[in-house]
């Protein structure tokens, strides 16, 4: 699958939006992906995450369980863990910090995949990574459905992504004059009530 392909599934699923939208990073952006109305289609969430699945096995083998960031990593981990036919779990805030809770737990040196949905700045793959390590697991490497970093997200592991994007994204005082003059939609859910 390319990353036109991807995008196909998005704009099919009228999940490619322009405008000026505040991402969960804080950054600015004229383009959001609008995952969520790619992964409430069974069919649509199975094709981009079998091809996830495909690919993260192609580049590191075989691994023993897929972990993600709630919430917007669960669906595409638990459809790209299935694919992988491996166990699948997510981290979840405590305290402002990622952790395993409900009861999952893995094996000392399993090796994990951190499975993500979209990657702008790779900072809740690296606090999900982080976690997965304190917890003993072997993160041998991270995979998203979209990276729309152009490929210069550090998560501190390979990074594998199902598309890459080269979507800007500004900080809130430093707008192009172009994207400051429309209103701002805060689709994002980092700054959710904790």
């Amino acid at each position: 699958m390319t990353s036109e392909d991807v995008l196909d599934e998005f704009r099919a699923a009228g999940a490619l939006r322009e405008g000026h939208f505040v991402l969960s990073s804080g950054l600015h952006s004229p383009v959001f992906l609008q995952k969520n109305l790619v992964f409430m289609n069974a069919d649509r969430c199975a094709r981009l995450c079998k091809a996830l699945a495909e690919k993260i096995t192609a580049q590191v083998g075989a691994v023993d369980v897929a972990i993600s960031p709630a919430v917007g990593g669960i669906i595409p981990g638990y459809e790209t863990a299935r694919w992988l036919k491996v166990p699948s779990m997510y981290v979840e805030r405590e305290g402002g910090e990622f952790k395993l809770r409900r009861g999952f737990g893995i094996e000392p040196g399993a090796k994990v995949v951190m499975v993500e949905d979209i990657v702008t700045t790779g900072l809740s793959s690296r606090e999900c990574i982080a976690a997965i390590k304190a917890a003993g697991g072997d993160v041998v490497a991270a995979a998203c459905i979209v990276d729309r970093s152009g490929g210069r997200a550090d998560v501190g592991v390979p990074l594998i992504a199902l598309a890459t994007l080269d979507v800007p994204a500004y900080p809130a005082d430093q707008l192009p004059p172009e994207l400051a003059a429309i209103a701002i939609e805060d689709p994002g859910s980092r700054r959710l009530s904790k």
